[in-house]
Formats: C-alpha cells, sequence, structure tokens
C-alpha cells in the first residue's frame, strides 16, 4: 500500500537521538516535519531482529504504532 505525505507532515524518527533530526530533515530536503521518538516520549523497542534493516523497520514500525504517525527509522 502506497502512503501519500503532503509536504510540511510531521514524521516519526524512530530514535532518541536528537542529532538524527538535521541529517534526517536534510535527507527529506526539508520537506517534512521531524520529531524523535525520544521527543514524544515514546519507549524504545528491544531490538530483537538479525539485520540492520529488521531491527531498522521493527523500531519504524514501533514508532508508527504507538504515535499514529508515519515513521522511519535506520540502525
Amino acid at each position: 500500500m502506497a502512503l501519500k505525505l503532503e509536504m510540511g507532515s510531521k514524521l516519526v524518527a524512530a530514535t532518541h537521538n536528537p542529532g538524527k533530526v538535521p541529517e534526517i530533515t536534510a535527507l527529506l530536503d526539508g520537506r517534512f516535519e521531524i520529531v524523535t521518538a525520544g521527543q514524544l516520549g515514546l519507549p524504545e523497542p528491544d531490538e530483537t531482529e538479525s539485520t540492520f534493516v529488521g531491527n531498522a523497520l521493527l523500531k519504524a514500525r514501533h514508532a508508527a504504532d504507538l504515535s499514529g504517525l508515519p515513521a522511519i527509522a535506520d540502525d
């Protein structure tokens, strides 16, 4: 299922590292408002997957489920 986001939409960066905000904002060319999972007070999930991709997906889905917002993550 494709997700269409309007410019200026809020996205959750599934991280508790505030230093990631400028990196992600630059990567996305400033098109979205980025808030971190830490800023929203979301707990960090246990990283139980065996790959970086698996853990990134786990973190993004966790943040999206708890916040009700689209989320992105890296690992």
